[in-house]
């Protein structure tokens, strides 16, 4: 007799079949309708529009966008597929922001193909296609990346429109530096005779730093007889000039970001206090405050724990043969960890008040923090050594962020870039926000990159004579909108107002207390 979970059975069997073959965008042609409602019943796929459907899991409390946010790529390119065949792209600006290293999830994805309704077609969250009827370019200038069909980088760079540059510089300017020679583009502006678009390709190179190429691209247009006049289409000038050596747009991305939001943290974060003279004394009062520090950390990621249990793992009163089923367990296993990933951030803190080099510190130190944090994890077999031996080696989503992190190849490159950014910073106020930002929008492990975040946020604040400064759960959606900000529209003032004030409480607090000596 067949029950209601053998059927179940069945419909999950019918669905694993289609995601072993790669497909995330469920037609209503590849199950039959009483799989589909069953699975839909139960929760384990979600409708995007009529009679198409991602999988998702029955856990998601509803209204929760993670799972959509995750699936819109390549469900956006099955789909796509699936009506137009081969015939359609995404726009030059959507090309040119994908090659660029930005994933990051658009309200409305732009498509261009000749069997285009000129109208959006609705899908979750507030987001939408617009398949807009033009011409494709030819093959040549096209090129596939995730499934997605997107213009070539030169074929991208000559067709977007002029205010690409000034409502997306970021992603103009991380474009225009993975082009290392100016051949890449002549060949199709000559064969396009297109002057005033090489004038414009011109000035936005001489605007990162690649002279030699605007040069190059002027003389010749002008040799073959086109009169091509060159003009900056940026707004502002690069805050770095571009080397020709460095070709990834992950790394020259940061780069940019950070040289313009060390002002805007500058402008907002109370100035650095005197540097403690006693450093055992600020350690004590890091000692003091990390129930406090464990408990809203610990919280803010979603872990159910209490003082108690704190108190408990910190003086070795926890057993490890609770029944790995019970959350409970989950719960003891990261108070635990945090409490000896605390004890090795201590260690760095007494190196940073030694003046050794706070980014050197971190660069060293910051595996050790990471192994300490989930330890007891690898120790209850929860986790595979393997997990803790470097940085993530697959995708990465945020719970209901737009944001998504770059790709884990991209890392190897980025957190070397990270902490030459963080070494070479002279100011602790920047270190300690750029530093916790810069972080989590990497996302370089697969788990506890907040708790990670906050670590190096704190041991950078160190390095000013900043107090260790705790986020309190409370104040957690307010954390959260202000990193979105940051990540998908690169506004740093909310996050860094954010954490300045939380930071100039703790100065208060502990102003009358602290001893402080000469800065350095």
């Amino acid at each position: 007799m067949s029950t209601p979970q053998n059927k179940l059975a069945q419909s999950l069997a019918v669905l694993k079949g289609l995601q072993d073959k790669g497909i995330v965008a469920i037609y209503t042609k590849n199950m039959t309708r009483t799989h589909r409602e069953r699975l839909l019943k139960n929760g384990f796929i979600k409708e995007v529009m009529k009679g198409w459907y991602i999988p998702a899991r029955p856990e998601e409390p509803a209204g929760e966008s993670t799972a959509w946010y995750a699936s819109f790529w390549r469900f956006c390119a099955d789909y796509l597929n699936s009506r137009f065949g081969d015939q359609w792209c995404l726009s030059p600006e959507q090309s040119l922001s994908i090659h660029s290293g930005n994933w990051n999830i658009p309200s409305q994805l732009l498509i261009r193909t000749p069997k285009g309704g000129n109208k959006p077609t609705a899908l979750l969250y507030a987001t939408s296609l617009m398949d807009v009827r033009l011409k494709l370019p030819d093959k040549n200038n096209l090129e596939s990346k995730e499934n997605l069909q997107i213009m070539t980088l030169p074929a991208a760079l000559i067709s977007c429109s002029p205010n690409f540059y000034l409502n997306n510089p970021t992603d103009a300017r991380a474009a225009l530096s993975m082009v290392s020679d100016a051949s890449e583009i002549l060949h199709k502006l000559l064969e396009g005779g297109h002057s005033i678009i090489a004038g414009r390709l011109a000035g936005a190179f001489r605007n990162i730093g690649k002279d030699t190429i605007a040069e190059n691209i002027i003389a010749t247009m002008n040799t073959a007889g086109y009169n091509s006049t060159e003009s900056d289409p940026f707004e502002k000038n690069s805050t770095i000039l571009f080397s020709d050596r460095e070709l990834s747009p992950y790394v020259n991305r940061i780069q940019m970001s950070w040289a313009e939001m060390r002002d805007v943290v500058l402008e907002n974060f109370p100035s650095p206090p005197l540097l403690p003279q006693d450093i055992d004394e600020y350690l004590k009062d890091v000692d003091e405050i990390y129930v406090t520090d464990a408990y809203h950390s610990l919280s803010i990621e979603g872990y159910r724990v209490s003082n108690d249990l704190i108190e408990k793992v910190r003086s070795g009163d926890w057993d490890p043969e609770i029944n790995p089923k019970d959350q409970e367990y989950a719960n003891t296993l990261a108070a635990r960890g945090y409490w000896q990933a605390f004890q090795t951030v201590k260690e760095s803190l007494g190196k940073v008040l030694n003046n050794n080099s706070p980014g050197d510190v971190a660069h060293n130190d910051h595996a050790t923090w990471y192994r300490e944090l989930f330890a007891p994890s690898v120790s209850a077999g929860l986790i595979a050594t393997t997990d803790l031996a470097g940085y993530r080696n697959y995708p990465v989503y945020i719970n209901k962020s737009t944001h998504v992190p770059p790709r884990y190849e991209a890392v190897r490159d980025l957190m070397p870039a990270f902490f030459s950014l963080l070494k070479d910073e002279e100011e602790p106020a920047v270190r300690a926000v750029l530093g916790h930002f810069f972080f989590v929008y990497i996302h370089p492990y697969p788990d506890g990159n907040g708790r990670m975040g906050r670590f190096l946020m704190n041991t950078m604040l160190a390095s000013g004579g900043y107090p260790w400064t705790v986020i309190p759960l409370e104040a957690r959606s307010d954390y959260m909108e202000t990193l979105e900000e940051a990540s998908v529209r690169k506004n740093i003032e909310p996050f860094s107002n954010f954490l300045a004030e939380l930071v100039q409480k703790e100065m208060d607090n502990r102003l009358s207390t602290a001893t402080y000596g000469p800065r350095f």
